[in-house]
């Protein structure tokens, strides 16, 4: 009935798995061992609360518990720990260059915000925005693989779609507390960076320059909930957790290691340069590869971050000598947003897909004990 929570009946086996919720019977079953009851637990508190409810709320309730259980896993910190080390080495190595040419730098437009994008030429340490291009996908599939998998492994997934919530709460629950948990992540790095940058180069960010990098770390958001998405469309889709880490990390490595390898493959075949080629076919032929390297979201993030963290970046396509002339030298940035927005909805876009996927195929699996 419409407005009613979705109750999901589930054939269970008999042993102590298949006993009445809530009794001490039910509390020694198998799935104590594991992190589903304290779940179960809070679902039934919330129904049984005094306080008004909506059919619709369970998912917040999910979320609550998975956001405290990200919070303090070890997995968080091990993530924090990786992350902030190779930002410890990006930021280091830009203060450095930026301190050695502070008489050339002082009063450049946007100096802060280079601090996130800029590489110093003596050093092979990539900037900090293209580090956490790299690593950033880690976070989404480290809270994402076993979102699904997991419950079905302590055995506690058919009971917790029996509750008096709906079953799409589970997997929306599930998706908010990873996506709240990455942004928690990503928004300490950045502040720890920005701190680095006012205490050791004594640079005070504009107005212009926290609306930048503001911008970039909700486009961060949104890539990296993209590997979140994509994470637990595998963990719905595969039985075991190992299987589906093991499946979310390979399509990572060959989208970041060998993508720009297969996209000058493929467009060296669609669009081949001969020995003597022309200008029109040399530009068709680049213009292939760019178009094809954009359907990876890595690409499409890179291309964001470049016009948002660099304020001379006027275009990341094509550009013909003619054309170089007309355009100026610093954007405001309101002009970067808008040279990024199509990588940025691009990115949504994306993300929305490969959860919806997720959800459907979640909604039209058959739940067992």
């Amino acid at each position: 009935m419409a407005g009613q929570p979705e109750v999901t009946r589930t054939v269970a086996e008999p042993g102590p798995a298949s006993r009445v919720p809530g009794t001490d019977q039910d509390r020694r079953g198998p799935e104590a061992r594991g992190g589903g009851t304290g779940m179960l637990a809070r679902v039934r508190a919330w129904w049984a609360g005094d306080g008004e409810r909506s059919p619709g709320g369970g998912w917040r309730v999910v979320a609550d518990k998975e956001f405290g259980d990200h919070v303090l896993s070890i997995r968080l910190f091990i993530l924090i720990a990786i992350l902030g080390l190779a930002a410890a080495g990006a930021i280091y190595s830009t203060t450095t260059y930026v301190r050695a040419n502070a008489q050339q730098a002082t009063g450049s437009p946007g100096l802060f915000v280079l601090l996130f994008s800029a590489q110093s030429p003596s050093s092979q340490i990539p900037a900090f925005a293209t580090l956490i291009g790299l690593l950033g996908p880690l976070l989404g599939i480290a809270f994402g693989f076993d979102a699904i998998n997991g419950e079905r492994a302590e055995r506690t997934l058919p009971r917790l779609v029996a509750q008096p919530i709906h079953r799409d709460d589970v997997i929306n629950g599930k998706f908010v507390a990873g996506l709240a948990a990455i942004g928690l992540v990503l928004a300490s790095i950045t502040v720890l960076v920005s701190g680095v940058a006012f205490f050791e180069l004594g640079i005070v960010p504009g107005p212009d320059d926290v609306a930048r990098v503001a911008t970039w770390v909700l486009v961060t958001i949104v890539y990296v909930g993209f590997w979140l998405a994509f994470a637990m469309l595998c963990s719905i889709l595969l039985r075991r957790a190992a299987t589906s880490a093991l499946a979310a990390i390979s399509v990572w490595l060959v989208l970041t290691l060998f993508a720009s390898l297969l996209t000058s493959v493929v467009a060296g075949v669609l669009s081949p340069v001969p020995t003597n080629a022309s200008l029109q076919q040399q530009v068709a032929n680049a213009q292939l590869q760019l178009d094809l390297a954009r359907i990876s979201p890595g690409e499409l993030y890179s291309e964001a971050t470049a016009y948002l963290l660099d304020p001379t970046v006027q275009t990341v396509g094509i550009i013909l000598p003619s054309q170089q002339t007309s355009l100026p030298s610093i954007l405001p940035y309101e002009q970067s947003v808008l040279l990024g927005w199509p990588q940025g909805v691009a990115l949504v876009a994306l993300t929305v897909v490969c959860f919806g996927v997720g959800y459907v195929a979640f909604m039209r699996q058959e739940v067992r004990a």
